[in-house]
């Protein structure tokens, strides 16, 4: 029986990690969570984790004398979630950890050479090539989550030893603008944003969808865990959100993963690696399916993927200043500050005037996180 440790045990993805636990029995090593104590209290009582950390020290002090009955040990701050990973034993991590503050945790698993199930996207974005090399120094395995690099991490093995593989095809739901207009995108509001086709998630992963960023995240992600170019990787819109992604291989035969969209497929997927065991996830019925369609994205209307291309080609860190201007305009639009087409342009703007580095070390990118952060914060107030 394995056991788990979930690293943002209160956010979604890490819910539906504990939906996963539970179904199959497994056992929670050690839970972390920034603030909500009454979420991580609850889910404590439930799978009685020998360890929990709050990164927030109000909410870790709030936390201990709430569970001061339990045998849980409870962290304190970020260096405390540090000191929990050291020390719990666990043979798999969930790093569901939203942002940059998911990087240094899932360092710390690798160093413990244990597989991390890792749905944290920006991690990867910002510093993957140091999270790579140290993977490869302690022959760790990272496991996508994200439901399209799942599937694509699940049609790989297939591949022979020498992989073999041609393109990768990213599938996205267009998010609820498919179709329309530059014009009409003046006139979007943050409800109408977050209002999502397929999928039920955080209101900045929702936002990054409507604006096609994520998809733009996900290239780079994907350049990143499948050590492939760029040009590698192509976008289909997928509106019905059955197929999560394709590969084709050098002889041109293309192989698919297909599922209902439900992210416990994929967290269930990384948790049993390699075997596969019964879901809580219903059947895919194809013949209730009308159809199954796909198209090209419009890269006028969205231009944020061509945005993450051209951060991903440069490197260094130009894809940091992406992921860093795009969290803070996108709180911007979620407070009615900056209108949705603003959003890639201020971030296009950000990152275009950043100093190149080659080869970052983390030091320098998350001083770059923050410089960004700081810079797009005066950029915006003085729109």
């Amino acid at each position: 029986m394995k056991k788990i440790l979930i690293l943002g045990s209160t956010g979604s993805i890490g819910r539906q990690t504990v939906s996963v636990l539970e179904n199959l029995g497994l056992t929670a090593a050690g839970l972390s969570a920034n603030t909500d104590v009454d979420r991580i209290e609850e889910q404590i009582r439930t799978l009685r984790p020998a360890f929990a950390a709050m990164t927030d020290p109000d909410a870790a002090k709030e936390l201990k004398n709430r569970v001061v009955d339990t045998k849980t040990k409870v962290f304190s701050g970020e260096e405390g979630l540090l000191e929990m990973i050291r020390e719990a034993d666990f043979d798999v991590a969930v790093n569901g950890i939203v942002g940059m503050a998911g990087t240094k945790p899932f360092l710390e698993v690798i160093r413990r050479g244990k597989p991390v199930a890792v749905a944290n996207k920006e991690s990867l974005v910002t510093a993957g090539p140091l999270i790579k090399e140290e993977a490869r120094r302690h022959g760790a395995k990272i496991l996508p989550v994200d439901s399209e690099h799942s599937a694509v991490f699940q049609c790989l093995q297939a591949a022979p030893e020498t992989k073999r593989l041609k393109r990768i095809f990213l599938t996205a739901s267009g998010g609820p603008f498919f179709g329309q207009t530059k014009e009409q995108l003046n006139c979007v509001t943050p409800a109408d944003a977050l209002r999502h086709p397929s999928w039920k998630m955080g209101a900045k992963i929702t936002v990054d969808c409507a604006t096609m960023m994520n998809k733009g995240l996900e290239i780079m992600e994907a350049v990143r865990l499948f050590d492939v170019e760029e040009k590698d990787v192509e976008v289909l819109i997928h509106r019905e959100s059955i197929v999560h992604s394709l590969i084709e291989f050098d002889d041109n035969s293309v192989l698919a993963q297909l599922g209902l969209p439900d992210m416990r497929i994929a967290i269930q997927y990384a948790l049993t690696y390699p075997d596969r065991l019964p879901s809580p996830v219903e059947s895919l019925d194809l013949t209730t399916a009308a159809s199954l369609t796909f198209a090209k994205p419009d890269l006028e209307v969205f231009p944020a993927t061509e945005l993450c291309r051209w951060a991903i080609r440069e490197d260094g860190l130009y894809p940091t200043a992406v992921n860093a201007a795009n969290e803070v305009a996108v709180h911007a639009f979620l407070n009615n500050r900056l209108s949705f087409p603003a959003i890639v342009e201020t971030v296009r703007h950000i990152a275009e005037s950043i100093r190149p580095v080659k080869n970052p070390d983390l030091e320098q990118i998350f001083a770059c996180d923050k410089a960004v952060r700081e810079e797009t914060k005066r950029y915006l107030e003085s729109l």
